[in-house]
């Protein structure tokens, strides 16, 4: 079975310079591709690096809301730079009025910025929204968006907002954080994610699952905190099916399917992403070579 993580944070320093070892561990697991996330000019070029030493790692750049008040004055140039360097997604990107202390300012410029760019190279986008789905939606619907889709990562606005989104080309991450109790409205609303929408990450080393259901311990490499083995992703799978009430071969299918359909032209190496396998062929015959 094929596991497919659509966003983390595999360059985060408080992995502590282990990732080809926690690699290591995910392809044992069965994790064939993952989308790691920039969030910052300072981050690009870790980035950049894991995913030329690593196959399964697809690059992803972008500013993420939390640090666009740190953005330089040459950071569309430099974001170019790391998007050309080879076949990446856009992202983070995203708007938060959650985050104490935040600045809302500049925000909205950044995120049309880049939602804008990914339109112009038909790339997918990785969206970061906290406390402002409805201004959200509003900008996605008045401009341009990139054809292929892109991704509402850890999708936590209301259930009400699925329909209209994935109308607009929205697919919808479910991080195993929300396997905790207290999360039952998160849990309900991807209850009715359509299938064919659905993808599924880990945001490693953030958002880790309940303690009984992780797979995988890990702590910070300067302490004993601990953190989000990005080789739980199977146990988000086994979540995610249990929430869905399928089987977790029938359910990683379609999320095959999906993640194909949304990132598989970057890991081919080509303009325009589309779909490898029909879901009816996945859910048919889930352990068929993907070509």
């Amino acid at each position: 079975m094929r596991l497919y993580d659509a966003h983390n944070h595999l360059q985060d320093d408080r992995f502590g310079g282990r990732q080809a070892e926690l690699l290591e561990v995910c392809r044992q697991v069965g994790v064939v591709r993952m989308v790691v996330n920039g969030s910052c000019e300072q981050d690009w070029p870790a980035v950049l690096a894991l995913a030329r030493a690593h196959p399964e790692v697809l690059p992803s750049f972008g500013y993420h809301p939390w640090y666009v008040g740190d953005r330089s004055s040459a950071w569309q140039q430099r974001l170019l730079e790391h998007l050309e360097a080879l076949p990446s997604a856009v992202g983070e990107i995203g708007l938060d009025r959650w985050k104490p202390g935040l600045s809302y300012e500049g925000q909205e410029e950044v995120f049309l910025a880049q939602l804008e760019l990914a339109a112009e190279r038909n790339l997918p986008v990785s969206i970061h929204c906290l406390q402002a789905w409805g201004r959200l939606y509003e900008l996605l619907r008045s401009h341009r968006r990139p054809a292929c889709g892109f991704l509402l990562h850890s999708y936590g606005g209301p259930r009400e907002m699925v329909q209209p989104l994935a109308e607009l080309g929205a697919y919808f991450s479910l991080p195993g954080y929300f396997a905790h109790a207290r999360k039952t409205r998160q849990q309900e609303v991807f209850r009715y994610v359509p299938l064919d929408r659905l993808l599924l990450e880990t945001d490693a080393p953030d958002q880790s699952l309940p303690p009984e259901r992780q797979q995988f311990a890990l702590a910070e490499a300067a302490g004993d905190r601990p953190i989000n083995h990005p080789a739980n992703l199977r146990a988000v799978y086994e979540f995610a099916a249990e929430l869905r009430g399928l089987s977790v071969e029938t359910l990683a299918a379609h999320v095959e399917v999906n993640f194909q359909r949304l990132f598989g032209a970057l890991a081919q190496g080509s303009g325009s992403p589309a779909m490898i396998r029909t879901t009816t062929e996945a859910a048919a015959n889930p352990n068929a070579p993907v070509t």
